[in-house]
């Protein structure tokens, strides 16, 4: 239960951090009256698409670790069978 209050309060922390940075990004373009509307636009198009691209590498690569701890507690179960009907076996033959 106490991993569960320190992931939220972590996700929390980050979440305001992005929103924080985003805002800050966008008083900065806006505020600057030297740089022309086309390229605030740009970098506004940058920040956001390399924002997604990182969310779909963290999603990936935690999906991948996912199916591998799946995989190997499937692992797991099956060697532990196994080894239950071993001895099992072993002791019907005594």
């Amino acid at each position: 239960m106490t991993d569960r209050n320190d992931n939220a309060l972590i996700l929390m922390l980050n979440g305001a951090g992005v929103l924080m940075a985003y805002g800050l990004l966008g008083v900065s373009l806006w505020l600057s009256t030297e740089v022309p509307l086309a390229t605030k636009g740009y970098w506004g198009m940058g920040i956001l698409l390399l924002t997604i691209s990182l969310i779909n590498v963290v999603k990936y690569r935690f999906d991948h670790r996912s199916s591998e701890d799946r995989i190997r507690r499937i692992e797991e179960a099956r060697n532990e069978k196994m080894l239950e009907e071993a001895i099992l076996d072993s002791k019907t033959d005594i």
